[in-house]
């Protein structure tokens, strides 16, 4: 036991540089998937026919093709189009349109969520479509929608360990390249696990709590 706790104590700048990484690749994804996830839900409720139908396409393939494909597709198959990524980059935007496309559900339905009466009460006192929505409609539905978003981003924090595969130096490549390097894949793909959930555990709680919470008011 000593000697794993020697070991994991010697690879852990190597770890936490990795963890590091797939935080960051994570923040961006969020900060560009969650802002167009509310475009892609207010698109698939629009009453213009292409507007929703095109929304509806976009939202369906996000959904549909696996997050290795995307980073694949980012990163290899998008430089023989003569737009070459590295693999941050490749990363970050592979993973911001999964994040738009499953989270303008959740958004969706925290929208449709809100009690019509608001709506109708906008409309009494004279608020346009567009005032309604960024004042009254929206503010409410990602009140709804926050613990499912938060949620989200837990597992898109885990999903960051499918970079290895375009070479991003996140928290499994780091994993990768130590156990090649000393052939100790057991310790350090545990040490990794356990990095994940320090992380991981703590923040499923505090989703928990906020749901509680929210839930509680609107009671």
């Amino acid at each position: 036991m000593t000697d794993i706790l020697v070991f994991w104590l010697e690879n852990l700048p190597a770890m936490v540089n990795g963890l590091i990484v797939s935080i960051e690749v994570t923040a961006v994804a969020l900060a560009l998937g969650i802002p167009l996830g509310l475009m892609l839900a207010l698109g698939v409720q629009s009453k213009h026919k292409i507007l929703r139908w095109t929304t509806m396409a976009v939202v369906e393939v996000g959904r549909g093709a696996p997050a290795l494909i995307m980073l694949q597709f980012a990163y290899y198959g998008l430089p023989q189009a003569g737009v070459s990524l590295s693999s941050f980059s490749a990363a970050a935007l592979a993973l911001a349109w999964t994040t738009s496309a499953y989270t303008s559900e959740i958004i969706r339905a925290g929208l449709e969520a809100v009690p019509f009466g608001q709506k109708e009460a906008a409309v009494a006192v004279g608020f346009s479509n567009t005032d309604a929505l960024r004042y009254i409609i929206v503010p409410q539905g990602l009140r709804v929608a926050a613990p499912a978003l938060l949620g989200f981003a837990i597992l898109m924090l885990q999903a960051t360990s499918l970079c290895f595969t375009i070479a991003l130096p996140e928290l499994l490549s780091q994993a990768y390249m130590i156990g090649t390097n000393t052939f100790q894949y057991l310790p350090i793909l545990f040490f990794a696990g356990l990095l994940y959930a320090a992380i991981c555990i703590p923040a499923t709680i505090a989703v928990a709590l906020l749901e509680r919470r929210l839930s509680l008011h609107t009671a």
